[in-house]
């Protein structure tokens, strides 16, 4: 691997210093500078695009051209004739200004290269061709190379270090504007221009009185030709693995037109290439159709679904199958329909060992050696519904109705070195369904009134059993918290259950009324609600010999193992914001003032609280020139917890870990400061992002633990200890000719206090990640990218301190060859330091070749081989709150599959 980067540094550095700088001024007849105009260099001897650049505000371009070479030189600006020159280049740097002269109607107009990079206004527009060398086949692949566009480890697109939220295809939403589904489903081949739109709001009305400087959507233009048709491909293939056969079926259809459009995905493979994980099945349903302003109140409902022990791409067996649907139709002008419908179905088989070390040796807490596997199924179904209506630019009205159920199942084996054999099935079937209204009406230029609801119903059920091995003639390590719950404990097996029912049901209201005052500045008022029901249920009960249930009772916590528990929060608030500009800077300061009440009623008791809260927030923005800003942001916070935390009686999250609430919590408090500053300059090709994040959180809600060997009982209390959190990332990149440089740097640091057998500490932990990269992108010659990802984390747990060093170069590296055949290949080196002198390493590579008679063919064959070395299992190491712990998952062996590719 190091002789490897070596070369391919090398390569990159030998062709990076055969360039000579092309660099001048462009004016108009009158002397003054032109910002913004085009400047393009095209290569005469290929015919094809050299270089590009875009002028500052002082009219300069600087272009990065070869030694020896002619080139035709092309500048271009919005109302002036294109001027056009032939320029050749020798071993010297060349430095030249230019003039450009009003355009002429009568003059025939001629036709110039197009630009791979233009601004226009908060628009900036990507010639996808301008950017593809032809190994390119998804949407993914051409983002890639874009500069200022990243695609992050969770498969969202970043623009300028801000993550897009909604993407759309011909102005039509794809998907609801998800993402990761377009960027690995679209065809390369058939986009045109990626718009990136800065400043996005949905709502038209509002986008003078709002600050949207954090909206990002991304609109691809597809390309003549792709409209009123269908296009897309079907992939088919298999191949032979250790232990089964391999199969994969996917087809990607796509059809557009002005009236409405049509997409069709399907996934059916057991390669382990999962589509949509369930993770993103639960994200699933974004876009911008939210509230415009966060009303400063945080009410957690929980998340009961299932914790699955793997990722579903990171396992010994996979079963994935997908199919999707998405429609837009638009039957008049004033209004536009839209859904989509996803069932998702996922079976994993997964194993896992790990070593787990607690915080503080003194505590008595033995360390823990596990090995676990599991059998999981989850199926998924969503269906979303939406409506636009804008019968003029005065009224607009959306709904929305999003669905989702599930049906999830994971059979686990553990086997403790303290505990000993367990067999564990969870099990849960919730749904869902929530619904937004919106309505935007102005009334005249001065005043616009919006409203906004939103309403979820949300019903979870968890089952959850265990069976331990006891041994009535020795001691087990739970022998001690069985009779602690009130377990028969004459049975050879402990088999304990749960049943569980958590309903949810939250409207969340506000009206908006905005006044403009004059053209810089504006008021706006808003009042609202938040209303909320919880109604929680649980028992615990133990399966004797005979399969009759025994409900226990426990010898601690008032003998309360069932919860009847219902739970009503409601929040009335009214806010008020002022927002002016004056020369660079946004000014928006305003509050909220809130009227809580909290009621929940259980064992015949009710517990009541209500209290009013004055939360301020405060945003600054400065605007220091057109590409350039700073951002300042201040919110205080109200943060309200779930109704399982506030439920008297016992709840297991497992056979290890068992809770029971304090009806008598309180709300949490935070303090939360940002900063982002964006710098996106196409003179010089360099891009700066940085974003820097503090929060303090006072009367947080925190865990009293107490260990009995590994399994602890917990109760909660809001602490006086506060809580803390800076979170910093930052991005540079630089372009020079064809090779892009970056560098992504990220600093986190986290206080937590902890309360474990009676006692409190402090465990602080701090992690920095460095990932240098580099990457060429030739039309021609082959290209190759090379990141490093450094990272340390440092902990601090009460009387124990780790340290693990992460070293992780990559290497990406694609070739078209014979303008037929396409090779990419893929391969990462991960070491991790444990700080005691050991250190674990795994490879992953996968290469894929394929061969296509030209661009334009229909049938492409591929063999793709993933996990080439035939690595067994992949290691973790990483701490929480608790525990040290170092991990190694099994991971699927080597495949090779052969394919066939029918483009439409």
């Amino acid at each position: 691997m190091k002789y490897l980067c070596c070369i391919a540094l090398l390569l990159i550095a030998s062709v990076s210093f055969a360039q000579i700088t092309f660099e001048g001024v462009v004016r108009d007849s009158l002397n003054n500078p032109l910002e913004l105009a085009n400047v393009i260099a095209i290569n005469k001897a290929t015919s094809g695009l050299e270089s590009y650049g875009i002028t500052n505000g002082e009219g300069k371009f600087k272009l990065e051209l070869g030694k020896n070479g002619s080139y035709e030189i092309q500048i271009s600006y919005v109302g002036l004739k294109t001027l056009k020159e032939t320029l050749s280049t020798a071993e010297s740097d060349i430095t030249k200004d230019y003039i450009l002269q009003a355009e002429n109607a009568l003059d025939e107009v001629e036709l110039v290269y197009e630009m791979p990079v233009t601004v226009k206004g908060d628009t900036l527009i990507y010639n996808a061709d301008s950017f593809q060398n032809g190994t390119e086949r998804k949407l993914e692949d051409v983002l890639e190379k874009l500069p200022g566009v990243e695609i992050n480890e969770e498969g969202q697109i970043e623009v300028e270090g801000k993550v897009v939220n909604k993407l759309m295809v011909n102005g039509k939403d794809f998907f609801d504007g998800d993402t990761k589904l377009a960027t690995k489903n679209i065809p390369s081949k058939a986009v045109d221009k990626i718009q990136v739109l800065r400043n996005y709001s949905e709502v038209g009305q509002l986008s003078g009185v709002t600050n949207n400087q954090d909206n990002v959507a991304m609109n691809i233009k597809l390309k003549e030709g792709k409209e009123n048709f269908w296009f897309g491909n079907v992939t088919a293939g298999g191949g032979a693995a250790p232990n089964n056969e391999l199969y994969l079926l996917q087809p990607k259809l796509f059809y557009y037109s002005p009236e409405y459009s049509l997409n069709f995905i399907g996934d059916l493979n057991n390669t382990g290439e999962v589509a949509l994980t369930r993770r993103d099945i639960r994200n699933f349903g974004g876009g911008f159709r939210a509230p415009s302003r966060s009303s400063g109140t945080n009410i957690n409902l929980g998340d009961n679904s299932l914790n699955f022990l793997t990722s579903q791409g990171n396992a010994l067996e996979i079963e994935n199958k997908l199919a999707t649907g998405n429609f837009s139709y638009s039957p008049s002008s004033t209004l536009d329909l839209s859904g989509f419908l996803i069932y998702n179905s996922g079976r994993i088989l997964s194993k896992r060992t790990s070593l787990i070390q607690y915080t503080d040796a003194d505590l008595g807490i033995p360390d823990e050696a596990t090995e676990e596997s599991s059998r999981e199924r989850s199926d998924q179904g969503l269906l979303k519904l939406s409506a636009s209506y804008q019968p003029n630019v005065s009224n607009q009205m959306d709904y929305d109705i999003l669905a989702r159920v599930s049906n999830d199942r994971q059979n686990q084996n553990l086997f403790s070195s303290v505990i000993g054999n367990t067999r564990q099935l969870d099990e849960v079937t919730p749904y869902s369904i929530n619904q937004n209204l919106n309505y935007y009406y102005t009334l005249d230029e001065d005043n616009i009134f919006a409203f906004e609801a939103q309403h979820l119903l949300k019903n979870e059920d968890p089952f959850y059993n265990a069976v331990l091995v006891n041994d009535p003639n020795g001691a087990d390590a739970f022998d001690t918290t069985a009779d602690a719950l009130g377990l028969d404990t004459s049975l050879n097996n402990y088999d304990l259950g749960q049943n569980r029912r958590i309903k949810s049901n939250q409207l969340d209201a506000k009206l908006d009324y905005y006044h403009i005052l004059n053209t810089k500045s504006n008021i706006n008022f808003t009042l609202g609600t938040i209303l909320s029901r919880q109604d929680f249920d649980s028992n615990i009960f133990q399966f004797l010999a005979d399969g009759s249930e025994f409900d226990p009772t426990p010898t601690f916590n008032a003998g309360r193992a069932t919860n009847d528990v219902t739970y009503n929060f409601s929040d009335v608030y009214l806010g008020v914001h002022y927002r002016f500009k004056t020369g660079i800077f946004t000014i928006t300061p305003g509050f909220s003032l809130h009227a809580y009440g909290n009621k929940n009623t259980q064992f015949g008791e009710t517990y009541k609280d209500n209290f009013f809260r004055f939360l301020p927030d405060f945003e600054t923005r400065l605007q220091l020139k057109k590409n350039e800003s700073l951002t300042l942001r201040y919110e205080m916070r109200n943060q309200f917890t779930d109704v399982t935390r506030l439920a008297e009686g016992l709840v297991l999250n497992n056979f290890s870990s068992i809770q029971f609430g304090e009806p008598e919590l309180q709300n949490a408090l935070s303090h939360n400061v940002s900063l982002f500053y964006r710098s996106f300059n196409l003179f010089n090709y360099t891009n700066i992002f940085a974003r820097a994040a503090y929060s303090s959180n006072i009367d947080q809600i925190r865990s009293l633990t107490n260990f009995e060997n590994v399994i602890r009982t917990s109760t909660f209390f809001n602490s006086n200890f506060a809580d803390e959190n800076v979170n910093v990332f930052g991005r540079v990149q630089r372009t020079f000719g064809k090779i892009r440089a970056t560098l992504n740097a990220s600093f986190n640091y986290s206080k937590i206090n902890q309360f474990i057998q009676g006692r409190q500490s402090l465990n602080e932990g701090f992690t920095q990640t460095y990932t240098p990269g580099i990457r060429t992108n030739y039309k021609i010659a082959p290209n190759v990218s090379f990141r490093y990802r450094y990272s340390v984390t440092n902990n601090n747990q009460g009387g124990r301190e780790t340290k693990f060093v992460t070293n992780a170069p990559s290497i990406n590296f694609d070739a078209y060859i014979w303008k037929s055949v396409t090779l990419r290949s893929d391969y990462t080196y991960t070491n991790q330091d444990l700080g005691n002198g050991e250190s674990q390493s795994f490879q992953n590579w996968d290469a894929t070749l394929s061969y296509r008679k030209d661009r334009n063919a229909k049938w492409e064959y591929e063999i793709k081989a993933t996990n080439l070395l035939d690595i067994d299992s992949q290691v973790r190491n990483n701490a929480n709150n608790l525990s040290v712990f170092a991990s190694e998952t099994f991971i699927q062996p080597r495949f090779v599959t052969f394919r066939f590719v029918y483009t439409l």
